[in-house]
């Protein structure tokens, strides 16, 4: 097999495509040959080391393909089945061996671009607004990062459940894609003082929530927006992680809640996974979420399309094609 893999963590540069040996499926294992492969920001916190992985190791979290072969006892699906998998290391490469729990049958609706764009990025949408904080008609709302490939999933949503969304973006090239994917007011973080804004917006009341995967930049500041009792959903570090913080904070602040939260705790076992899928699917299939893949690189220029990650100049969903 052919796989991106990584002997040392750092830049883009340690991205490395070479053969790999990859083993029959275990028993409770399936074979996927991938058609395409979803590129995440976590997978660029895997290559950095902010969440280390024993070397060598070949990246990615999120690919859909055909079941190729199966393990003794896998019941749920056969060779030939269309599926798509997530939270499962190792899918930059030609073919994986995924837990058979983990692969999730594809409708015939959904093509495998789609499929892989919208796994990792559209159950995080739903576990973010459905599980984390459920959010309700006629709350505003504050996500930051809002033409990401989660932002442009959640954000939509979010309008379709009456909520009125708040999205931040980098860049006033990506003001109209923002709002044209269910947000209601949109700012720039980098050219206005979103704070005051956010503030201004909600008649000095603040949001009940903040969606934050940016990190760093921009955290402090989410605890602002949020009004009393308020909840920050910090779920990424796009521009680098938090610094350490004394929890008497939140108090101050107006006795804030603050959570950490993953896909892989939302997702336990295979019924969480499927009815967060289920409603995934249900949710693309009634036109609810449209679903843009706006990035395509062959599995080869996996570098550049981590750069183009870091330069925040991809919209939508990117996925690699073996």
């Amino acid at each position: 097999m052919r796989a991106i893999r990584i002997h040392k963590t750092g830049g883009p540069d340690v991205l490395s495509y070479e053969d790999f040996d990859l083993p029959p499926p275990g028993p409770e294992e399936v074979r996927v040959r991938h058609t395409a492969i979803g590129v995440n920001f976590i997978d660029t916190y895997h290559r950095a080391g902010l969440y280390p992985l024993p070397m060598p190791a070949v990246l990615g979290s999120e690919a859909a393909g055909v079941v190729e072969d199966v393990g003794a006892k896998v019941t749920n699906v056969r060779q030939g089945d269309r599926v798509a998998y997530c939270m499962v290391r190792g899918s930059y490469a030609e073919a994986a061996n995924i837990p058979a729990w983990t692969a999730v049958k594809l409708p015939s609706t959904i093509s495998d671009e789609i499929a892989a764009a919208v796994m990792l990025k559209g159950l995080t949408a739903r576990y973010l607004l459905k599980a984390t904080y459920q959010v309700k008609r006629g709350e505003t709302i504050l996500f930051h990062s809002a033409a990401g490939g989660v932002g442009l999933l959640a954000c939509q949503w979010a309008r379709h459940l009456g909520a009125t969304v708040i999205g931040t973006v980098g860049s006033d090239d990506k003001v109209s894609l923002a709002r044209d994917n269910g947000c209601a007011h949109v700012l720039n973080t980098r050219k206005e003082d979103w704070v005051k804004r956010v503030r201004e917006i909600t008649g000095g009341s603040g949001v009940p929530v903040v969606y934050d995967s940016i990190g760093k930049d921009t955290f402090m500041g989410s605890l602002d927006c949020l009004g009393i009792r308020g909840l920050l959903v910090y779920f990424g570090n796009s521009s680098g992680a938090v610094p350490p913080f004394e929890p008497l904070l939140l108090s101050q602040k107006g006795s804030l809640y603050l959570t950490r939260p993953t896909l892989a705790h939302y997702a336990r076992n295979a019924a969480e996974l499927k009815e967060t899928a289920d409603d995934l699917f249900a949710a693309i299939a009634s036109g609810v979420l449209k679903v843009s893949v706006n990035q395509m690189f062959k599995l080869s220029e996996a570098r550049a399309a981590h750069e183009a990650l870091h330069s925040r100049a991809t919209t939508g969903a990117t996925v690699l094609l073996p």
